[in-house]
């Protein structure tokens, strides 16, 4: 699916969260946030700096999630896209959190 500019979208549902994690690249590791997550992939915004480029293989490490891997889509001022890499472990992960943790994240301000 593609979205506006001709960027490649994820076509999994979203589903929006409040899971705090480190994204580790090298010898690079900063703390973050999972603001929404899918079956295929991550958003994720970061509390510091964070140098990798579109491509490039990076671990995630939560709590809820435990560890899993993606690769890097698009990395925009503190924000980060991952595709997870669609292994045994991820899905057992990702399904896990769903079905035991996962609560509908609703908005704390009311208009």
């Amino acid at each position: 699916m593609t979205g506006n500019m001709t960027m490649q979208t994820r076509s999994a549902k979203r589903e929006q969260t409040r899971i705090y994690a480190t994204v580790h690249y090298f010898s690079q590791s900063v703390p973050g946030r999972v603001i929404d997550l899918s079956a295929t992939g991550i958003a994720i915004e970061l509390q510091g700096s964070f140098k990798a480029d579109k491509g490039s293989r990076v671990k995630i490490q939560s709590e809820d999630l435990g560890f899993i891997e993606g690769v890097v889509q698009w990395h925009h001022m503190n924000r980060l896209g991952v595709q997870l890499k669609m292994s045994t472990n991820t899905l057992a992960q990702v399904s896990s959190y769903f079905r035991f943790f996962h609560q509908e994240v609703k908005p704390t301000l009311a208009r």
